[in-house]
């Protein structure tokens, strides 16, 4: 097995806010990021999936370094990662890039696409002349399927699935070894959705890549992940396998997610209806964060907070209910 390429342990990120206004109010901690750990190594697919306000974005900001870390640590190549905004974090920041849910808001109209995909390059000194950037960029344009016409054209000019190739090429060109895919294809038609996985997963086998995948679709993160972590409120509470997580989900709340895919629904899979909505990340219940929405809570779920376990079958899950391996 590979070396890992990015080891992140207890990633942890908490925000200081005020409840109840300037006047009377009183400090509080929202814990959005609260001890996530996960390995990633080179040609691998993490996916990571969870209702909003889980913490997904936040700890793809984390692994991007866009966020500082309340605590917690990350190691890239075995390299601990320094602060951001360091001439070291610069270095390894090529390492990692990121391909946005919104391809339109994430380029600028008024500027054609091949300067667009050609800034890194110059951002990072990369390249002793703008032919030499530019004969780069060409390349990268014709390796996510685009042609030499597209490079002089602006972003309104493109459709949405083209677009998305422009942000994923612009991520490629420093050459990275990890992207960060957060809703890759949430905003593309059905059929364009399907190209662009399709092109992930091709540019995974030749280049090696290793992909955080985080979407909201859970039959696609099924599709291009080799692992998948469910998080809720901040929080890991299933890992494992693809196929074993979606065809026998262990925590209560991954059961309830899979039972909302439309297949299991053609199925005639009986679908799990949540109550409520998740506690406020504020004010987070004692003893385990779900036990309030949870079907078959029992007294300890109220007083004790699980922690991740594994189980028989190689996954790990964060249920007191769950049997131990």
């Amino acid at each position: 097995m590979s070396q890992p390429l990015l080891e992140a342990s207890q990633l942890t990120r908490h925000y200081k806010v005020r409840r109840g206004g300037r006047l009377f109010g009183h400090a509080a901690t929202l814990r959005a990021v609260d001890g996530v750990s996960f390995t990633l190594r080179p040609g691998r697919t993490l996916g990571l999936v969870g209702e909003s306000g889980c913490g997904k974005t936040t700890t793809a900001r984390l692994v991007l370094g866009l966020l500082p870390l309340t605590s917690g640590e990350m190691r890239l190549d075995g390299e601990t990662l320094p602060k951001a905004g360091s001439t070291r974090w610069r270095e390894l920041r090529r390492t990692v890039q990121m391909v946005y849910q919104d391809p339109l808001a994430a380029l600028d109209r008024r500027i054609a696409v091949g300067p667009q995909v050609m800034e890194p390059l110059a951002i990072h000194a990369i390249g002793t002349s703008t032919a030499e950037r530019r004969d780069r960029a060409m390349a990268i344009l014709e390796s996510v399927g685009l042609q030499a016409h597209h490079f002089v054209r602006y972003p309104h000019e493109l459709s949405g699935g083209q677009r998305q190739r422009i942000v994923l090429a612009r991520a490629l060109i420093l050459e990275p070894r990890l992207l960060v895919c957060d809703e890759p294809i949430s905003a593309l038609d059905v059929s364009i959705q399907a190209q662009v996985i399709n092109l992930l997963l091709d540019l995974q086998a030749k280049m090696g890549l290793a992909y955080l995948f985080i979407s909201h679709d859970l039959r696609m993160v099924r599709q291009v992940s080799h692992e998948v972590a469910v998080m809720y409120l901040g929080r890991i509470v299933e890992r494992g396998d693809p196929d074993r997580l979606f065809s026998a989900p262990t925590h209560p709340y991954t059961q309830a997610l899979v039972s909302a895919i439309p297949v299991a629904a053609r199925k005639r899979r009986q679908r799990l209806i949540l109550k409520g909505d998740p506690p406020n990340p504020v004010n987070v219940p004692a003893g385990c964060a779900f036990h309030e929405r949870c079907p078959i809570a029992v007294a300890r779920c109220r007083a004790e907070t699980p922690l991740l376990r594994p189980l028989a079958d190689g996954r790990e899950v964060a249920c007191h209910l769950a049997a131990a391996a």
